[in-house]
Order: C-alpha cells, then structure tokens, then sequence
C-alpha cells in the first residue's frame, strides 16, 4: 500500500518527471528554429488549450482510479471509464515510458559521462568539430557495437551505473525511492541552472573580434518575435533568379553593415521577417504543441500513475498547476535564457543556427564551456544538472510499468521490478547495439513521441470531457482543491483541446507520414517513412517491431490481467 508523503513530494517527482533534457536543449533550438517571439506565442496558445487541461484532465482521473485502488494507465482507464474495453486504450500509458525509457537512461549516461569527463580535464575543444568527434566516438555513432565500451571516454560504465541507479531507486518504491530523491534532487538542480545562467548572462561578447556575438544578442535571436533575413541571388541552369537565405542578422550594428553592403551590391537583398508571417507556417504550431508534450510530460502515462497515489481529498488542481510552472520556470526561465544565448556568444548565428538537440548539446556547449574562463566547473555543473533532471525523468517512466506489471500479474515490487528491469535491459542493448547515426534511438523516439502521445492524450482528454462527462470530471478535480479550474476550461477541455490534439494528428500525419507539405511545395516522404517502406534500414526496422514485442507483450498481460484493486489509504500524512 503505497502513497506520496506530502504533497511537496509529489509536485517535485511530478516537475521532476517533465523536468529533463528537453529543458535545456530541445527548447531552445525549437524556439530558435521556428522563429524565437512567434514559436513563443504558439508555445504558450498550446500550453494553455492542450498543456494545462490534458494536465488537469489526467490528475483527476489518475487520483479517481487510485482512491478505489488502480495505479496503471490500463486499470485506471477500465475503471473511470465503467468498460474494460478501454483498459486496451490504457496499454499505450504503459508502452510510451517503458520503450522511451530503453533509450532514454542511454542519454542519461551521456550526460553523466561529460559531467565525469569535465571533472577530469578531458573536454578542451577548439572547435565544434573537435566536440562533434568526441561525442561520436563517446557514444559509438560511427558504427553498430561501438558503443560498447567501459573507459571514462566510453559510455558503457556510464549506462550500466545509472541503469542500476535507476532500479535500485523504483526498487524502493514512491516515498523511499522516487519522492526521497526529487526532494534532493530538484532544489540541487536548480541551484546549479541559475549559477550556470548568472555565468552566462554575464559573458558579455567573449570573442574580441566578434563583438557582435554577444549574450545580449544571443537573446535576441531566441526571443524576437520578427527576424531581419539577408538574401543572395543566384542563377539556376535555366538562367532562372533564386533567392536564397544568406543569414540571418541580429543586433543593430550587424542589421545596419548589411544593409549598406546589400545597397552596393544587386545579389543581396535584406528583407524583414515578421511574426504574423511566421504564425501562418502550420509546422511552427505543430514544433509548438510538440514541445508541450514533450516538456510536460501530458499524455505519456505518467501523471495519471503518479497522482493515482494521492489521498482522496489532496489537492490536483493547485498540485497540477505548481508542477507544471516549475518546469516552466525551468524551460523558459532557466534553459531558454542559458544555452542558446552561450552558444552565440561564441559562435554567433552560423554556429547555432539549424542545431539539434544533441548537436546544440553535445557538440556546441562542450566546446563553449571548454572556452569559457572557469569552464571545467560549469561544463560538469551543467552536464550534472541534466543528469539529475534525467534522472528524475526515467524513474517516473519506469512506475508506469512497475504499477501495471502489480495489477495485471498480481505480483509484489521484487518480481515487478525484476520483469521490467529484463524488459528494459533488452531493449536498451538493442539501442546501444545499434548505435550507428543513433538510428535505433531516434526511430523509436520518433514514432513514440509522434504518435502514441498524441493519441493517449487526444484519449485522456475525450474520456474527461465526453465519457466521464464535463461537470462530473470538474467535480472530482475540485475535491480537496484549495483553488478551482477557471469555468472557461470547461468549454476548452470539452471541445477545444480534443480538436485541437486531432487537428495535430491529421497535420502530422499529412505532413509527416503521406509526405505533404504543410507550406506548399512537392511531396517528400520524411526519412522515417523512407526507412521502413522504400529503402528499408535494419536498424529502424528492427526499432518499431521493439515496439510493436513491447506493446504485444503488454496486451497478452492485459487481456490475461484479473486488475484487482489494491487498497488504497484514506489518510492524509
């Protein structure tokens, strides 16, 4: 019989469970990506019409199903619902952080490993190239089974250490495990992220030479809602004009020096960029309501576990909304003002335009930190605080698991811990064989995080607003709640969030799937859809049929499942 042991526990393991990679380096390089201002005011629409009410929507029925005694996505859904046909709908809550788990304690061991390696001296970069070699070689991406090895510039020790970690924590259940380190964890994280963002917004411009790279106007290519684009004709073989994007331009002295450069010259034009241009792109709402997903944690099984261990009368609707500012605070607040703007610092906008999350994080901060006056220390501050938050991450994806595996087999936590800690071992081996161009990692990540969030959460929100019925969902939210749900989420929860999460669906799977472009333009399948059907790729064959033995193997347990409820305590502690 297990339960929270106060309600600070439970929004620190539930910000601990967004908190994570996505914070720090996959914010930033969408919010720069998709236009810094404009990405924000989509970023903040979608936090409030899907973000916030899917948040809502899955706090209360988690803790609903958990008062009677279900703490699996699968139970808890069969039971609000009244149908044990939706337990089936449910699974997808337990197969989205059991797979993304398998490749997520990969990275994880990533960041422990340049933590280690900082400490020890052995990240002095000249050049983002040199970074990018480093990385490559750290994780084996050069070749399958090359990520197999056990030196501190190797990631082998690394992944067996924090998957131990990780088992050894879930192995101690919610309040010795999960909520004693949040509690640690947490204020440590943040502590580091604001001495890191205290160093950072005092760089000033590092470089001499490049003054206009500076902190200063790093931010203002994140943030500005419009952009002021330089352009350079050329000539196709049809003796056709082409424009094509030269760079882009931030600050006034730079602004200023292309223009006068473009009035002597006929090839360069500088053209403005605004914000309600930006808006019109649809793939700029669709990286927006992604991001949401992504960073909140909504529709991914683990809030609706995690608050199933509530007491009856605790709070959701204030616990919901003070979880998921804190990872606001840490998204916007810490990771949005710190990594981009130190990255152009130093390198300016050639540097750290088009950027991924692993090349922004793994090959352009590396060699920033390494550059910078004290850099040691800051690299392994930063690269420990995106261990910590991912660690905080990858113990709320394996309760999930760990709750379903006690309903449907009516096992204890030893038996649990150890089926899913086989089940999650193999996948990872599978993850890290595979390590060449980290395909087997990005393929699963792709059509997890894609495709069955959306669907969970486009699920959660229709059995909240249409099945449990609008009213009555509001009235097991506001139980014990010390504030209420503005009466406007009503209408949102009802109506706008699930056609909003199907108009998102429908655009992904045009775009992303049939290969249409949002924009206009030829159709191009996207490289997931031309590795499985038109030149095939082992790896990434081999990635969905993971998912597809996961979700097999949690279906059977599902369809054999008794799910007899657990009792659950009434007290508050």
């Amino acid at each position: 019989m297990e339960s929270w042991n106060s309600r600070l526990g439970v929004i620190l393991a539930v910000a601990g469970s967004a908190v994570g990679l996505g914070n720090f380096l996959r914010f930033p390089g969408q919010a720069a990506q998709y236009g810094g201002g404009a990405f924000m005011i989509a970023y903040f629409i979608a936090l409030l019409l899907i973000g916030l009410p899917i948040c809502w929507a899955e706090w209360a029925i988690g803790r609903r199903g958990g008062r009677d005694g279900f703490n699996s996505s699968p139970g808890i859904l069969g039971y609000v619902t009244g149908s044990k046909k939706f337990r089936y709908l449910g699974i997808i809550g337990v197969i989205i952080p059991v797979v993304i788990y398998m490749y997520y304690v990969y990275i994880e061991a990533w960041c422990l490993g340049y933590a280690v390696n900082f400490l020890a001296g052995n990240m002095n970069f000249e050049t983002v190239e040199e970074a990018g070699t480093f990385w490559g070689n750290f994780i084996g991406i050069n070749g399958d089974g090359e990520a197999i090895g056990f030196g501190i510039k190797q990631v082998g020790g690394f992944l067996l250490l924090v998957f131990v970690l990780n088992f050894v924590l879930i192995y101690r259940g919610i309040s010795k495990g999960i909520e004693w380190f949040c509690k640690y964890a947490m204020p440590t994280l943040f502590v580091l992220a604001l001495i890191i963002l205290i160093r950072v917004l005092t760089l000033g411009a590092p470089v001499a030479e490049n003054p206009n790279n500076s902190v200063i106007n790093g931010l203002g290519f994140m943030w500005n809602p419009n952009k002021t684009i330089l352009y350079e004709r050329t000539v196709d073989e049809s003796g056709t004009d082409l424009w094509n994007v030269k760079t882009e331009l931030v600050g006034k002295t730079a602004i200023e020096a292309a223009r006068v450069e473009a009035a002597a010259n006929p090839n360069l034009e500088l053209r403005a960029k605004t914000m309600w241009s930006q808006l019109a792109n649809p793939q700029l709402w669709l990286a927006a309501a992604g991001q949401i997903f992504f960073s909140l944690s909504v529709g991914f099984g683990v809030i609706i576990t995690y608050s199933s261990y509530l007491n009856q009368n605790d709070d959701v609707v204030l616990s919901g909304l003070a979880a998921t500012s804190t990872n606001e605070f840490c998204e916007v607040g810490l990771g949005g003002l710190t990594t981009l703007p130190a990255g152009f610092a130093f390198l300016g906008v050639a540097g750290v335009a088009g950027m991924g999350t692993f090349g922004l994080g793994f090959n352009v901060l590396p060699m920033v930190f390494s550059e910078m006056p004290g850099g040691a220390f800051f690299g392994f501050a930063f690269f420990f605080l995106l261990f910590l938050a991912a660690v905080t991450s990858s113990l709320s994806m394996l309760q999930p698991g760990i709750a379903f595996l006690e309903e449907a087999m009516a096992i204890n936590r030893k038996q649990s811990v150890a089926i899913l800690g086989f089940v999650t071992a193999a996948g990872c081996s599978f993850v890290v064989y595979f390590s060449a161009g980290v395909k087997a990692l990005d393929t699963i990540d792709f059509w997890v995080t894609n495709l069955l969030m959306v669907v969970l959460a486009t699920v959660q929100i229709i059995i909240f607003g249409w099945i449990i019925g609008v009213e009555k969902g509001f009235a097991i939210a506001h139980q014990g709640a010390a504030i209420r749900i503005p009466s406007f989420f009503k209408f949102v929860m009802k109506y706008v969030s699930p056609a909003f999460l199907i108009i998102i669906f429908g655009a992904w799977i045009y775009n992303s799937v049939l290969g249409f472009s949002l924009t206009g333009g030829e159709k191009k399948y996207s490289s997931y859809i031309v590795d499985l059907f038109i030149e095939p790729n082992v790896a990434a064959i081999m990635s969905v049929i993971v998912i597809l033995l996961t979700g097999a193997f949690i279906t059977l347990l599902t369809a054999r499942g008794s799910f007899e409820p657990k009792p659950q305590p009434t007290a508050q502690k």
